[in-house]
């Protein structure tokens, strides 16, 4: 049976883990042939050896241009083309208005910001016969209260991006659209994929239990969002059945982003 990403050569950052790693694994079950890129060589490489001759691991940082270019090369050069990039790596900057430094600034910005910006760069100059870019953006960039200032900032700079790119692109027939998930339960809650593998298996399969049964409680439907919600829409995304969906920002959230927020009292 054909599966819905047949042909197709896919490059995701932050691969390694959460999101980013149930979308590689979607990808392939799909019929893609995947670069998963990430900065863990020890997971990425036991990942890709997993997922067998349809995925490669390319370790790649992308707070840095020529490392993004890098990967996008990396997969033309082993697979010939590139058909989809996910933006998708990223991860919780601090910073509020009140106490953010020039450092926390400067890391955000080209964390969250420029990795796309970059990533939609290289994609677009090897994508020869069109294409689908997805960019990883947060129901922060839409209403507050859902994450901090520079990450609902830098999160509203990627989606308006995805607007523009899709547009500048659109006439090439490359796609730009965004994902913006809700409260996604994956290990960047209890200090992202670094932290979580320091730890063992156990420790994080019970915070992660926790963290379910708690982020159930904060959306309209009754239970989590999960790293395969995001991954389910990257693959629809990527496919021929997105084929006519661009410069889009679609929420994938279970209605939270629908419910109120209450006006935080001043001081707090």
């Amino acid at each position: 049976m054909a599966g819905r990403l047949d042909g197709k050569v896919a490059v995701i950052t932050g691969a390694t883990s959460g999101i980013g790693e149930a979308t590689a694994r979607c990808f392939v079950a799909e019929g893609a042939r995947v670069v998963i890129a990430g900065r863990s060589e020890e997971r990425g490489t036991a990942l890709a050896g997993e997922l067998g001759g349809q995925a490669i691991f390319h370790r790649a940082d992308v707070m840095h241009e020529v490392e993004i270019a890098a990967v996008i090369d990396a997969a033309v050069s082993r697979f010939g083309t590139l058909d989809c990039l996910f933006n998708n790596a990223g991860a919780s900057t601090p910073g509020e208005l009140e106490t953010i430094t020039e450092e926390q600034f400067d890391y955000g910005m080209k964390l969250l910001v420029g990795s796309v910006m970059f990533g939609i760069k290289h994609a677009a100059r090897v994508m020869k016969r069109g294409g689908s870019i997805i960019n990883n953006s947060s129901i922060a960039a839409h209403r507050l209260g859902q994450g901090g200032t520079l990450y609902s900032a830098a999160k509203a700079a990627v989606s308006h991006i995805t607007r523009i790119a899709g547009a500048k692109l659109g006439p090439n027939g490359i796609r730009v659209n965004s994902i913006s998930p809700g409260a996604i339960a994956t290990p960047i809650f209890w200090g992202g994929s670094a932290k979580a593998q320091t730890m063992s298996a156990e420790d994080n399969a019970r915070k992660l239990a926790k963290l379910t049964g708690n982020l159930a409680k904060a959306t309209p439907l009754p239970r989590s969002g999960v790293a395969n919600d995001i991954a389910y829409a990257a693959v629809f995304l990527a496919s021929d059945e997105g084929g006519f969906i661009n410069s889009h920002d679609l929420v994938v959230d279970g209605g939270r982003i629908a419910q109120f927020y209450e006006r935080p009292q001043p001081g707090t």
